[in-house]
């Protein structure tokens, strides 16, 4: 009997993904000044106005202009020019301040900069190999990346920034057989017709999907209420790290809890996240097992992890706690350890704010530089 799964994604110019795209931007302006920076920058958007709040700490902090500089940017960006928000209007506030000595001590002596569990996944979808992620939440994002590259080069006019795609995977036998449904909602023009949103979006739904996957109409929700033109902070306020499965792994695998937007590689519930993600497809890349989850836990102001849990759901071809086991005298798992094997402190985050943390192809920035598969062939020798 077919079994279904869905996930959903959401746009750059969604107004929790404006919020995380905002945070990591001042992230990156305070690790392009100072590589050992400290950040948890949290963001609120709403109609005309910007708050930023949160925690910092630099030998080179960024002035208040440049912060308010780096907001109206990232927002231009995103493509913002709308009469209730507009990156050259919007009243931006900054509540920054100092982080706190009591964190601040922690981590001196090289301890996790938060408590807490993270988790790092990826699976062998049959015919989709290549970016080791579940098919719902990699197509997800793939509806909405395709749209926003085509409204950025102006080959849609009409169409607006703010946008949701939901993509419902059919399975038969644990392998992906099929689209069973479809949702985009997008914002749009008020002269551009229900009709007309819907052909548009079509097109690059179809884009998106591998060869002979698009569901027939009646399966294919485009804009459900009938009308988006509302859209971005003026019709609903966001807040950084709302969209935390979106971020990850669509909801097909665990998440610890903790968001990533505007947080130092220090905040571990961010950096050991990435670690988890990069062993688990290394692990899987190097044909120990289809399917990985790995799971690492720990305490503020402490360097070594708690815990290390792995589960391959029974795929594995040689012995769970060995791969474990080798896991862990391949990779330092405490917080500088992990920071220089990704090399995590570097200005590389902004770019991760929309369509997905995991699943991306590595950028010469250093950017995504956890989805290397730079230990594959280590792990695969040692068996």
């Amino acid at each position: 009997m077919p079994v279904l799964f869905t996930s959903e994604s959401v746009s750059e110019g969604h107004p929790d993904k404006i919020c995380d795209a905002v945070s990591d931007a001042i992230l990156d302006l305070h690790l392009h000044n100072d590589a050992a920076a400290r950040c948890a920058v949290e963001a609120l958007a709403t109609t005309g106005r910007i708050v930023i709040a949160g925690e910092t700490k630099s030998a080179a902090l960024p002035s208040a202009e440049e912060i308010e500089e780096t907001v109206r940017r990232t927002i231009r960006r995103i493509g913002y020019e709308q009469q209730d928000f507009d990156w050259r209007t919007i009243v931006v506030e900054n509540y920054l301040h100092t982080q706190s000595a009591d964190i601040s001590r922690g981590v001196d002596r090289k301890g996790a900069g938060d408590q807490g569990i993270m988790f790092g996944y990826a699976k062998n979808e049959k015919g989709f190999e290549c970016c080791y992620m579940p098919l719902a939440i990699k197509l997800a994002h793939q509806i909405l990346e395709n749209i926003s590259i085509a409204r950025r080069q102006n080959k849609i006019p009409g169409i607006g920034p703010d946008a949701k795609s939901q993509v419902t995977v059919r399975y038969q036998d644990g392998q992906a057989s099929g689209i069973a449904k479809i949702v985009v909602s997008t914002q749009h023009n008020p002269r551009l017709t229900l009709p007309e949103v819907r052909e548009i979006i079509k097109k690059y739904i179809k884009e998106s999907l591998p060869a002979g996957w698009m569901p027939p109409d009646k399966d294919i929700l485009i804009n459900p209420t009938g009308r988006f033109v509302i859209g971005g902070p003026a019709g609903d306020t966001g807040l950084t790290g709302r969209k935390i499965i979106v971020d990850t792994y669509g909801g097909y695998a665990p998440h610890g809890g903790g968001a990533f937007s505007g947080k130092d590689p220090t905040k571990v519930d961010r950096s050991a996240a990435y670690m988890m993600r990069y062993l688990a497809k290394n692990v899987v890349a190097a044909g120990l097992a289809e399917e990985c989850l790995l799971q690492v836990s720990y305490a503020i102001g402490v360097a070594d992890p708690l815990s290390f849990y792995i589960n391959t759901r029974g795929s594995a071809v040689v012995d769970e706690q060995k791969i474990l086991r080798l896991l862990r005298e391949m990779a330092d798992l405490t917080p500088c350890g992990i920071i220089k094997h990704l090399k995590l402190n570097r200005p590389v985050y902004e770019p991760t704010a929309a369509y997905g943390h995991f699943g991306r192809t590595p950028l010469p920035s250093g950017t995504f530089s956890w989805e290397q598969l730079s230990l594959a062939e280590e792990l695969k020798n040692a068996f």
